[in-house]
């Protein structure tokens, strides 16, 4: 049997200047062909095929919708030539920011299968990831870094825990309301960044008591005085914060 590939989808055809009233719009069979593409639990953030009611629109809205439909195209194939590229560089890093990705494809599981346990470090950077399953955790066991900065999540998997070798994660300008205590658990992690999200209290205790800690961002979070005030005689790692009264956008 030969490497596993993730097949390329070809980016839509932009449709006719006068779109269709009946039958499917131009450019669904292509948001088909690029779910085939990356699995059945794909999910890339597209737009909606345009109704009836929007078949008179001006021209420029129809250019803007077969715009974003060209990029979903360009998307799917990037996701696809940056997972092949690792597998066939034996790569010990896959790079996914940038890809528009609401959840991780699950047909990228299947093709990285006998080369998942070598990977140290995902970029998963700048998407729109609403979750991570267990099943991510569970399959890049063997990560030391994780990049997840600029996305929407609000929480972490339980198993997050389960990453025994993660040294840093990034998890900046996320949605974050509470901070992800799981993280305490991880014994070689020496780096967490949460920075710009909207943290109010933080378990300082169980951060102190990590043994590798070296830094931690809380940079433009509305942490509350307590945690203010009892953080700086407990901890022996790098604590960074905004002055008293900086807010981040998603707090505001």
């Amino acid at each position: 049997m030969g490497t596993p590939r993730l097949a390329c989808a070809t980016p839509p055809s932009p449709p006719s200047r006068r779109l269709r009233s009946r039958g499917r719009a131009a450019g669904v069979a292509s948001r088909s062909e690029a779910q085939r593409s990356l699995g059945a639990g794909a999910s890339l953030a597209v737009p909606a095929s345009p109704s009836r009611t929007t078949r008179w629109r001006c021209f420029s809205d129809r250019k803007d919708w077969v715009c974003m439909l060209k990029k979903m195209g360009e998307a799917v194939a990037r996701v696809a030539r940056k997972v092949n590229e690792t597998v066939e560089n034996d790569s010990d890093t896959l790079d996914l920011a940038e890809c528009k990705l609401v959840s991780f494809p699950v047909g990228i599981y299947k093709v990285l299968w006998n080369v998942a346990e070598h990977i140290r470090l995902i970029i998963l950077a700048n998407n729109e990831l609403q979750a991570l399953t267990s099943k991510f955790m569970s399959t890049f066991s063997q990560l030391q870094e994780l990049n997840l900065e600029g996305n929407a999540l609000r929480r972490l998997p339980d198993e997050i825990s389960t990453l025994q070798h993660l040294k840093a994660i990034n998890l900046a300008r996320n949605q974050f309301q509470d901070f992800p205590e799981k993280l305490t658990a991880l014994r070689a992690l020496e780096t967490i960044n949460l920075e710009k999200n909207a943290i109010v209290d933080v378990p300082v205790e169980k951060l102190a008591a990590m043994p590798a800690l070296r830094s931690v961002n809380l940079q433009l979070n509305p942490l509350s005085p307590e945690v203010r005030a009892i953080a700086r005689p407990l901890i022996k790692f790098d604590l960074l914060v905004s002055p008293e009264g900086a807010r981040s956008d998603s707090a505001q």
